[in-house]
């Protein structure tokens, strides 16, 4: 039997009285978390990061508070996640720009696209759908193909080169060959105005920008470009059924600058799925017009890695770059 002297087992005692490095820290979260935005306010980023983290919120019993960083496509908002401590306490809202294409755009790039987060979850697909002014005589997709053929140039709008927008965009020229030029904005207000009143021909704008506009007759929508109908337009085709074989769907999820503690990655996990099952959450999105859709880390970094494989050719071939 091992036997200790006073001494030592006095030591021993001494040792196990004197609290470990890790429980003098204080339990993650002690304190708000900001959630960075690299869009704007009131964008479907936005909108989508508000309502599941509401929610998240309520769930690790601390508050989460909006950081909307807009710019340079999503770059200027994302840098400051990348170069933020590791430590919980800033998170991020990762996407198609920031997260999969804007490293075939840029020139340079402030960040690591790959490197410089940690994937935690994706939060939601959001198809696009196609819209057309109603002055336009067209009412399907393979009108609006005849049309802008014999126009020989039409005009589309996005939010910003590397957004779903302009990807849709790109990718419906390519495949259909109709020519297609691409018109950046800072406001996605005057985006829609501008179609509305015929100044560009053509958008596939996110649902929950125009929906209640399509509803109100000021715009006509021709097809939606995911792989299934949307429950909040269910009588538009996809673009698929429509005659047009792409998808184009852009999407939003979780990240965190890279190296934060597995413990906190796997504990805002939980808590985010947990979020996006929550029926009432999952509604909300819905009515968006986007599909709520959590993942595993390890299965949102590899989406994250298939979809910046699956965007590179087709940037290449649309020509368009930044800065």
């Amino acid at each position: 039997m091992l036997r200790l002297s006073r001494r030592s087992f006095a030591a021993a005692l001494s040792t196990l009285a004197m609290p470990s490095i890790v429980s003098a820290q204080p339990a993650w979260p002690s304190r708000p978390i900001r959630f960075v935005n690299p869009g704007p306010a009131g964008g479907a980023g936005d909108v989508t990061a508000r309502i599941v983290m509401d929610k998240v919120s309520s769930l690790i019993g601390q508050t989460i508070v909006i950081d909307n960083r807009p710019g340079a496509g999503t770059n200027i908002g994302m840098t400051v996640v990348a170069q933020s401590a590791p430590d919980g306490y800033t998170i991020g809202l990762g996407s198609i720009a920031a997260n999969a294409v804007n490293k075939w755009i840029y020139k340079s790039m402030p960040f690591d696209p790959e490197k410089d987060f940690e994937a935690v979850s994706l939060m939601v697909l959001v198809p696009n759908i196609m819209v057309v002014p109603m002055s336009m005589p067209v009412s399907n997709v393979k009108e609006f193909i005849d049309y802008a053929k014999k126009q020989g140039l039409v005009s589309y709008g996005s939010v910003g080169a590397g957004s779903s927008q302009h990807l849709a965009g790109a990718q419906f020229g390519l495949v259909t060959g109709v020519e297609m030029q691409h018109v950046p904005y800072t406001n996605s207000g005057q985006l829609n105005t501008d179609l509305i009143e015929g100044r560009t021909q053509v958008l596939f704008q996110s649902v929950s920008a125009v929906a209640e506009m399509v509803r109100a007759g000021k715009m006509r929508a021709l097809a939606v470009t995911g792989t299934q109908r949307l429950a909040a337009f269910p009588d538009v085709p996809t673009l698929q059924q429509a005659g047009v074989d792409i998808t184009s769907t852009g999407w939003f999820g979780v990240v965190t600058p890279a190296k934060v503690p597995e413990n906190i990655l796997d504990a805002l996990n939980k808590a985010t799925v947990a979020a996006i099952a929550d029926p009432e959450v999952s509604k909300k999105l819905t009515d968006l017009g986007s599909i709520p859709r959590s993942s595993s880390r390890q299965e949102y970094a590899a989406f994250m890695r298939a979809e910046t494989a699956k965007y590179r050719d087709v940037i290449a071939a649309s020509g368009a770059s930044a800065n």
